[in-house]
């Protein structure tokens, strides 16, 4: 069973990747130029306007996630100072 579960847990990696939504894209323009071909309408044209809309969203939602942590205003601990003999 284990391999069977590897071997979806690949064409789920490999399919949906980074961005369902862009798969979710790329399935809806498949399917809708097989229905616009099957209606007789030239469809060519159907994917690359896909890949123009959805190539920036999927770009702006990957540059959108913060990549670290952002700094938090306010008071902060000071650094350690360094070891200060005693004054006498």
């Amino acid at each position: 069973m284990s391999k069977l579960r590897a071997f979806g847990a690949f064409w789920y990696d490999f399919v949906i990747g980074d961005d369902w939504l862009l798969a979710v894209g790329v399935v809806i323009g498949l399917a809708g130029t097989y229905g616009l071909n099957q209606a007789g309408i030239t469809a060519w044209w159907l994917l690359p306007v896909l890949l123009v809309i959805l190539l920036p969203l999927s770009l702006q939602r990957a540059v959108s996630v913060r990549l670290l942590p952002r700094r938090r205003r306010g008071r902060r601990t000071p650094p350690a100072s360094p070891h200060i003999p005693p004054a006498n």
